[in-house]
């Protein structure tokens, strides 16, 4: 029962998020408020607003799930084999030998239904 309350939201999840969202619109604002402020002193206004942002938002339900989320498609990206230099490079000369022979075999073809064509027009 209580995985249900918790997928439906909890009230402070919800004032959570609506903080969260209130941080990030207050970015956004206050970048165009203080236009006439020095850029670098906006940029670090805006990161420091958007990370506090991002920080409530990662203690939500959501934002705990999120986190887990990306911790695992970390592991996952562990595991792939990366191909080496040498088989992308033959893999490349492969994908540009067949492009250069089908764009050839098209060229010919379009050639020989253009002679075709303008033999029968005249």
């Amino acid at each position: 029962m209580s995985g249900n309350t918790e997928a439906t939201g909890s009230p402070l999840s919800i004032v959570k998020w609506l903080v969260a969202i209130l941080l990030a619109g207050g970015a956004i604002v206050g970048n165009q408020m203080f236009a006439e402020v020095g850029l670098l002193y906006r940029i670090l206004g805006v990161v420091a607003l958007m990370g506090l942002s991002m920080a409530v938002a990662a203690t939500t339900i959501r934002g705990k799930a999120f986190r887990i989320l990306l911790k695992e498609a970390n592991i996952e990206r562990r595991k792939v084999v990366w191909p080496t230099r040498q088989e992308t490079t033959q893999t490349t000369l492969i994908v540009v030998a067949v492009v250069v022979l089908v764009a050839i075999l098209l060229w010919g073809l379009d050639s020989l239904l253009s002679w075709i064509i303008s033999s029968v027009i005249g």
